[in-house]
């Protein structure tokens, strides 16, 4: 591919001959020949094209290779969005087979688009709708009634629970659950957990525990993505709705009833419990536990490990446990460092009356 397709493809700037042609992108340490396409997009990457085999590499704006290291170059305004652009062109698909696999099980009912790709030991439920362009790994199984957008990937081992609705290019990655039942009970009279909350001590025991059906479902917006071995449980009356364009990573549990906004990052190992609402554009690091029935605001961050036990505010930044807003937290650690300076001192002090008492009764 010519350096000024690729150019016009990630929005950046050809420098010398457009015309060179590459065939991979590579780390300028571990470029091999003169069509590999160096990746110097950081300072201390420049140096290493005085050695590298490649005639074509892609720098930040403002930077410049060593004098005759390059044929031709491309310059971006922001690497790391440059590396959405660059991988897309790059990219190496899915290994997805045409047509659907003969050890594949399609319920009579099912809809499934005729370029749809389905492979071995999948199962489509009955009444299930499968649109356009959407690839169903082995090994997926996908409920009755549910609804898969137009180009959807299901990799290996999904499964998508019944009457669950996904929208189009939604991604979901090996061994995720869409759609088990909530974690939903109930005692006969109020037990242990809403005693605590109610009166700050446990007044109750939990002689029986009795299941709340879920009858809800998961609706996930265009464009979400869920990470591997995440889970997503369905609404106990209504849906748990995860907007459009948010992305789970690896592991995460989204409690019932959870409603989550559009553009959001929930990072590995986040639990969100049950009936949260979480607003648009924002950002839980891992690790981050957040309570049931809390709001979190718009464009908030959480920091990694924090602990959720109240509403948060738009546009702020919390870390900690319980999680409180970020200068808040700040002035909690000066405080800290503060407290070993203060008990110097206050040994310093006692130190002295020891000695002026001392004197005193030597007199």
């Amino acid at each position: 591919m010519r350096i000024d397709e690729i150019a016009e493809a990630i929005g950046g700037t050809v420098h010398g001959d457009p015309s060179l042609n590459v065939r991979r992108t590579v780390h300028p340490a571990e470029a091999e020949s003169e069509t590999d396409l160096a990746l110097a997009m950081e300072n201390n990457l420049v140096s290493l094209l005085v050695e590298c085999p490649s005639r074509a590499a892609i720098l930040n704006e403002g930077m410049e290779p060593p004098e005759g290291a390059l044929g031709g170059y491309i310059t971006v305004g922001r690497s790391r969005y440059a590396m959405a652009g660059i991988t897309r062109v790059f990219e190496k698909p899915v290994h997805a087979p045409d047509g659907i696999h003969p050890s594949a099980v399609i319920e009579e009912g099912a809809k499934v688009a005729d370029d749809a790709r389905i492979g071995a030991f999948a199962y489509v439920g009955a009444r299930a709708e499968i649109e356009t362009g959407c690839i169903i790994m082995p090994h997926v199984t996908i409920g009755a009634d549910v609804i898969l957008g137009e180009n959807c990937l299901l990799h290996p081992g999904v499964r998508i629970g019944e009457r669950v609705e996904l929208g189009d290019r939604v991604i979901i990655h090996a061994n995720a659950s869409i759609g088990a039942d909530g974690f939903s009970f109930v005692t006969p009279k109020p037990g242990s957990v809403e005693t605590a909350k109610a009166k700050g001590r446990i007044d109750a025991t939990n002689t029986e525990i009795v299941r709340i059906n879920s009858l809800g479902t998961v609706i996930l917006g265009d464009d979400t993505e869920i990470g591997a071995c995440s889970s997503v449980d369905r609404g106990t009356i209504s849906a748990t709705r995860i907007g459009r364009g948010t992305k789970l990573d690896d592991l995460v549990m989204v409690g019932h009833n959870v409603q989550i906004g559009e553009n959001c990052m929930i990072c590995g190992q986040v639990g969100i419990a049950g009936s949260s609402t979480i607003g648009d554009r924002v950002v839980l690091a891992g690790q981050v536990g957040v309570a049931d029935h809390l709001k979190i605001g718009n464009d908030v961050v959480v920091g990694g490990g924090a602990g959720v036990a109240s509403n948060l505010s738009d546009r702020e930044i919390y870390l900690g446990m319980p999680a409180i807003k970020k200068k808040d937290f700040v002035n909690q650690i000066l405080s800290l460092r503060r407290m070993e300076t203060m008990f110097k001192d206050l040994m310093d002090l006692k130190n002295r009356f020891s000695a002026i008492e001392t004197a005193g009764k030597k007199r």
